[in-house]
């Protein structure tokens, strides 16, 4: 199951990071000056999904509570989520 529309969003691309899937599609993890950050992975929640988002550096979680009807929205709402918790 391989996500290709998700891409890059502009807010992170504005201050140097990168957005990159991993190679099954499952995942996605944020770069910043070539160096791993966050680590975004949608999981089951309430018959839905909810995205796990990780700092790499010290584990610590962003993520919320909300859910969505599908992985790839997931991801989307783990980006919004991290852009909100990092004040962007």
């Amino acid at each position: 199951m391989r996500r290709s529309g998700l891409t890059t969003p502009s807010w992170l691309a504005q201050r140097g990071g990168e957005l990159r899937l991993s190679k099954d599609g499952h995942a996605a993890s944020v770069y910043f000056a070539g160096q791993l950050q966050y680590l975004l992975v949608p999981i089951p929640a309430k018959g839905r999904f909810a995205c796990r988002v990780t700092e790499t550096i010290n584990g610590r979680r962003l993520d919320g509570e909300q859910t969505y009807p599908s992985a790839e929205q997931a991801l989307q709402g783990g980006l919004e989520q991290l852009r909100q918790a990092l004040g962007w």
